[in-house]
């Protein structure tokens, strides 16, 4: 993808959130919504600036951070390596497919009073619920991409002497690569949702955790701005990953 095409893609990105901040405005300078309740745009910008130069806000973030990374990571490792496994063995596929199709449905946050009661208030039980709530896209994508690999790839790369060991890492994950990486953004879309209801629940520090504060003492621009920073976060966390998978699918006709 050129330079060119690219700065289009990004600007056409730009206009529903443009559009978005107009009728917010709007809503504001018009009357329809009570400023106590909805504040101006620029007022929570100008807020969400004044924060990010403090270290206590930066602190927040960096609490937030570590819980969706640490358990979108966890997500990462344990969704490809049971996802691969299922898709090459049948025996393995036939203990994971109906514990798949039991707890995908399930919302993992109504396991979060038992996590908290299990691992306490602090990160484990909101990096537990993140991993637990990221894990089945990963795991889905991750199966359902090595499932549709082409045998006769596998057939050329045995033919071409490759040991049957090695078939799974240089034939298998690469062919799986693309769909692997749409469950992981799709995962990681969800760790960002995930890790600030948790914090909004039950925490001590973190974005939500601020969310919650500030409506408690009636703060309405502070209560904006935590969120817009979890939404400016995972645009950041999305447009990485969207570099990674150009880098990682380059040879690919799509990318």
């Amino acid at each position: 993808m050129n330079t060119r095409a690219i700065t289009t893609e990004v600007l056409l990105g730009m206009v529903p959130v443009a559009l978005l901040i107009a009728l917010w405005q709007a809503l504001d300078s018009f009357g329809y919504a009570p400023v106590t309740l909805l504040p101006p745009p620029g007022t929570v910008f100008m807020r969400l600036a004044e924060l990010l130069l403090t270290t206590t806000y930066q602190q927040e973030i960096a609490a937030t951070l570590f819980r969706l990374f640490t358990g979108f990571a966890i997500a990462v490792i344990i969704g490809i390596a049971i996802g691969l496994a299922a898709a090459v063995s049948p025996a393995i596929n036939a203990v994971v497919r109906p514990m798949v199709r039991v707890l995908a449905p399930l919302p993992k946050v109504a396991l979060y009073p038992a996590l908290l009661l299990l691992l306490g208030f602090g990160h484990e039980s909101k990096i537990t619920l993140v991993a637990a709530d990221a894990l089945f896209p990963i795991l889905l994508s991750t199966y359902y991409g090595a499932s549709m690999v082409e045998q006769k790839l596998i057939w050329s790369a045995m033919a071409a002497g490759t040991p049957r060991g090695q078939i799974l890492f240089k034939v298998v994950l690469p062919a799986a690569m693309p769909s692997i990486l749409t469950g992981c953004r799709i995962g990681l879309v969800i760790s960002c949702i995930v890790v600030f209801l948790a914090e909004m629940i039950t925490s001590t520090d973190g974005l939500g955790h601020v969310l919650v504060t500030a409506a408690r003492t009636f703060r309405a621009v502070d209560m904006f701005v935590p969120l817009i920073t979890i939404s400016l976060l995972g645009l950041v966390l999305n447009g990485l990953l969207q570099g990674l998978r150009s880098y990682l699918l380059r040879g690919f006709p799509e990318v």
